[in-house]
């Protein structure tokens, strides 16, 4: 082969082996995991998985601290291809002729050699420096160069690139820092050990304050700038970092390792929930409850705006435990969604009349927290007052499994067991479900009314997003338009709100409405049974803010219910928040009907005081009134009569408000405007009237007989209502005659165990009758 040819090919080699001598990439190294707020500033970091405080590679290099480094290490940066024959020239004869030994470095050798991980210094190792360096030249900016040497160049201890040394030595980011303070930190990759507080400080002053000198001889700094910088303070014991947000920071670790994340968090905000938390922490802390979680988010765009997964309280108390996604007993939370669901099916209207009687059903017994009963109230109010009987009943009316697959639609990720392992106690707290989850279905239900209003009385496919804490996040996560809702109407979600409006604030809030600086929000509590979980959760037009109050260890505690405990702490964070209004009004999906003023249903022809209503479209499927009726009366209106008995010319015909015999033993005692029907007059033919009905035991249900403390079976007491409470009413057992009673028609019986007739009898021969099973309680 011809010289020349071989002279090609040896530079042929050279330069492909040149072109490729950078490792891809050229750091392959573990970084921090850093979550920043929207706005940029530090909620936490979380160490490298080798140990060392790295934080992602920096996106440009702050002024002041650039000026500093080449000035200290490379005065030529910008000049040189990556290594400077002069530097290496002065740095060769001074090693040869035994004076103190001087590197020659360039920044851009200092970058290769940091990326070959500080190997040996030999002359062997300065050469592929310099080859490499110059092929980092070739192929990287300047200012790509200086990022590479600020953001992986040693700041002493595991202390590594200058936005960790940064925080870590001053607790502020590398972009505030001072004169003083960037200089201070320039000197140190050169000789990290310089850090250590009270060994070096005479050295690190003296590299640093000669740095200064110089850079105001260059005149880089003036006179003041110069003598301020030199009185700042040096850098000593590394810092902790910021923990404004340390749950939220840790699932970005376990989600996005090693990834500088900026969050959709206010910072202001999150430091306002931070403290709110705190302060009720420390007074709930007083009756041994320990945990506390809140999550805030734009109802909008689903971004979270705060995040504390915990309270602040200690390793015993679990205070790690990120409790926003984790699953908790939903106590009465769930019950908005049925009031929705049953309005948006056109099954109720706001304010239809709801029973609140005893009931059992299959051996389940509901009670209300205040052990009482209504008879009957409106189903916003039965949801206002968070009444669990009348909960269970329109649960059972609407049926279960059509609920268990509407919550399923709302991505309640915790309930996923059959639905048959549900069954109606459900709707007080039979499941579970996260912060997170419940939180987002509220969420959504403010968006879906907010886009329906905003739009042309749309809607979108994909109103139950998840929500997001990146700040890049997908532009439309919501899916397409459509006509109809993907869960309920906006009428439906309107009126829902409404009632949610109405719901008694916590002390210190009840007269709200009277200060212009309150605002409305349509919110829920829920307790879980044994009080293990206090919960509070409300939107606003623009804010959905949940409250989870309770011990992550799950014990119980008085007092931890979802207005004492959990209330408070929205309401304060709720005072925090810009004032949004109160949500507009639905009109394409209400319609404007007469309503009876005493039933709430549908007016009847016999409903004498009617009122305008607006209500959900569907709401027109409903029954009319089935409450009122035409009486006909005698002349003094004191009994009823008919044809049989009285002179048609002389009745009386009169419309009257009356409920079934149960509802009103209840209702009439709470409603002193209540009027019971008169009687019949006593020798008129009654026409198939109602008079009696069970209160306990109600039809089909098993009377189980307890035992007291002293192993004793206690009584029995069977109840019935009657519309005429003078009456007598005459009980048997099967045929065996066991009591009467008159004016309260309770009575305390012992019977056996087995199956029966009982059978009530009153002075008129009006009778009712009711097959019962009576068993003793197993165990005992």
């Amino acid at each position: 082969m011809k010289p020349h040819k071989i002279k090609l090919s040896l530079l042929l080699v050279l330069f492909l082996l040149w072109l490729f001598c950078l490792p891809s990439p050229l750091f392959n190294v573990p970084t921090a995991t850093v979550a920043e707020s929207s706005n940029g500033q530090m909620l936490g970091a979380r160490i490298a998985a080798d140990g060392q405080w790295r934080f992602p590679q920096m996106d440009s290099v702050p002024v002041r601290f650039e000026k500093c480094v080449l000035y200290f290490e490379d005065e030529y940066f910008y000049l040189h291809p990556g290594f400077n024959p002069v530097s290496i020239s002065k740095a060769l004869w001074n090693n040869m002729s035994g004076k103190p030994r001087r590197g020659g470095s360039t920044i851009t050798q200092q970058v290769i050699r940091l990326s070959r991980e500080n190997k040996g210094r030999t002359y062997f190792e300065k050469l592929i420096e310099i080859f490499q360096a110059t092929r980092l030249e070739a192929g990287y900016s300047k200012k790509s160069i200086l990022n590479l040497y600020a953001s992986y160049a040693p700041f002493g201890g595991n202390v590594v690139g200058l936005e960790t040394a940064s925080w870590r030595y001053f607790g502020i980011p590398a972009s505030e820092l001072s004169w003083g303070q960037s200089a201070a930190l320039a000197v140190l990759p050169n000789a990290p050990s310089l850090i250590f507080p009270g060994k070096n400080e005479v050295l690190l002053k003296h590299k640093r304050d000669a740095l200064l000198f110089k850079l105001f001889h260059k005149k880089v700094i003036d006179k003041t700038t110069y003598e301020l910088a030199i009185e700042e303070v040096l850098p000593g014991k590394p810092q902790p970092l910021p923990e404004v947000a340390p749950h939220l920071t840790e699932k970005i670790r376990k989600e996005h390792p090693g990834k500088r994340i900026q969050t959709t968090v206010d910072f202001a905000l999150q430091n306002k929930v931070n403290h709110i938390v705190k302060e009720h922490h420390y007074i709930l802390a007083q009756n041994q409850i320990h945990n506390l979680a809140v999550l805030v988010m734009d109802v909008n765009t689903r971004e979270i705006l705060a995040y504390v997964g915990n309270s602040p309280t200690t390793a015993d108390h679990n205070n790690f435990v990120d409790i926003i996604e984790k699953p908790r007993n939903t106590g009465s939370i769930l019950k908005p969604f049925l009031f929705a669901s049953m309005l948006d099916a056109g099954e109720i209207l706001p304010n239809t009349l709801v029973a609140d009687i005893p009931t059992s059903v299959n051996g389940y017994a509901p009670e209300n927290f205040d052990k009482k009963f209504n008879g009957a109230v409106p189903a916003s109010m039965a949801l206002s007052r968070s009444l669990n009987i009348p909960a269970v009943r329109m649960l059972r009316e609407f049926g279960f499994q059509r609920f268990y697959n509407i919550l399923k639609k709302t991505n309640q990720k915790a309930i996923n067991k059959p639905s048959d392992y549900y069954g109606l106690a459900m709707i007080l707290g039979g499941g579970e479900s996260s912060l997170w989850d419940i939180t987002k279905a509220y969420a959504g239900m403010a968006s879906t009314l907010n886009y329906f209003n905003d739009t042309s009385s749309e809607y979108r496919e994909n109103e139950y997003v998840e929500p997001t804490y990146l700040k890049s996040h997908s532009e439309n996560p919501f899916g397409n338009i459509r006509k109809t809702p993907s869960v309920w109407n906006a009428g439906a979600i309107y009126e829902t709100f409404d009632a949610m409006q109405k719901v008694n604030r916590p002390s210190g809030e009840e007269n709200w409405e009277f200060f212009t600086s309150s605002q409305p929000i349509a919110w829920k509590t829920g307790t879980s049974h044994g009080f293990k979980d206090s919960w509070a959760v409300g939107v606003t037009p623009k804010y959905a803010i949940g409250v989870w109050v309770g011990n992550a260890s799950g014990e119980g505690r008085p007092g931890l219910t979802g207005i004492q405990a959990a209330s408070p702490v929205l309401f304060d964070i709720l005072n925090k928040l810009p004032k949004s209004g109160w949500f507009k009004v639905p009109y394409d999906e209400l319609t404007e009907v007469e309503i009876c003023s005493k039933s709430g249903h549908l007016a009847g022809l016999f409903c004498e005081e009617t009122k305008k209503e607006w209500i959900p479209i569907n709401g027109t499927r409903t029954d009319a009134c089935p409450y009122h009726q035409t009486v006909f009366l005698n002349s003094t209106e004191t009994y009823r009569v008919n044809s049989s008995c009285y002179p048609l010319s002389e009745m009386k015909q009169k419309e009257w408000f009356t409920l079934p015999p149960v509802m009103e033993y209840y209702y009439a005692a709470l409603h002193p405007e209540y009027k019971s029907l008169p009687p019949f007059a006593s020798d008129c033919l009654r026409e198939g009237e109602n008079l009696m009905a069970f209160i306990y035991p109600k039809r089909n249900e098993t009377v189980l007989l307890p035992k007291n403390f002293d192993e004793n079976i206690n009584e029995v007491i069977f109840k019935i209502a009657h519309r005429s409470p003078e009456t007598s009413v005459y009980w048997y057992l099967d045929s065996q005659y066991i009591g009467s009673t008159k004016t309260f028609h309770e009575l305390a019986v012992s019977p056996k165990p087995g199956n029966y007739i009982l059978t009530v009898l009153d002075d008129e021969g009006n009778t009712l009758k009711e097959q019962i099973e009576i068993r003793r309680i197993s165990g005992r």
